[in-house]
């Protein structure tokens, strides 16, 4: 396994605790205190995944996890005591995967980032799916439309291969949060209305007229392919 997890939090002893669980599952980890700590070590270090708290001196968690997807999709799970919906989905919007609320199970931590790492491409499938524009292969985890390749987190592509593998199928929100958290996952079903969101900024050419992630109005999400858009 051996992949490098960057954690992000103010509290040594929460950091402790999670970097002693991960480094008993096989993970290296590097920890970080605040934010600017946590973007010299990112850039440095190149981690496979970021654990990273909101709640930080000097640049939060937030404003951190912006500046990391200014340019890279890094798989990133927030640490959060924060309960209220707004502060969840403020984070997906901007780009994270994934989010647990203090406080928490170190067990908990060590599955989620096992999900989150699998999803983000080390699984072993290799299938690939064709449309007239999009190219989507599972085993390299890439997407081209139109030739032109398209970078996204790792639960966005898992959103794109989901639907894709059944065009025209309408997916709820809940199926494609358990279909993509897994269904165990304590989420709520409007985190997929962000990630959807971000996945069609994206890929979509114009994401006001859709060309691919169509809306089922009060169902859910559907992948198919308009030729006029």
């Amino acid at each position: 396994m051996d992949s490098l997890i960057l954690i992000v939090d103010d509290e040594p002893q929460i950091s402790a605790v999670i970097s002693a669980y991960l480094t008993k599952s096989g993970y290296r980890t590097v920890t970080a205190q605040d934010g600017k700590s946590a973007l010299e070590i990112f850039h440095e270090k190149n981690p496979a995944l970021i654990l990273l708290d909101l709640n930080l001196p000097g640049r939060d968690g937030l404003e951190v996890c912006q500046t990391i997807r200014q340019d890279s999709d890094v798989p990133i799970i927030m640490l959060t005591a924060r309960s209220e919906e707004t502060d969840k989905l403020v984070g997906l919007e901007l780009g994270a995967d994934d989010y647990i609320v203090k406080p928490f199970s170190p067990r908990e931590v060590v599955a989620r980032v096992k999900t989150v790492l699998r999803r983000s491409g080390n699984g072993a499938d290799s299938q690939v799916i064709k449309s007239n524009r999009l190219e989507i292969d599972f085993s390299q985890h890439t997407v081209l439309r139109d030739g032109q390749n398209i970078e996204l987190t790792p639960t966005e592509f898992d959103l794109l291969f989901i639907m894709a593998q059944h065009p025209r199928r309408v997916f709820s929100r809940l199926q494609l949060l358990e279909k993509t958290q897994g269904t165990t996952y304590e989420g709520y079903e409007r985190t997929i209305d962000a990630h959807i969101k971000n996945l069609r900024l994206k890929l979509e050419p114009d994401p006001r007229n859709p060309a691919f992630i169509q809306t089922v109005f009060g169902v859910g999400y559907k992948y198919e392919e308009k030729s006029d858009a």
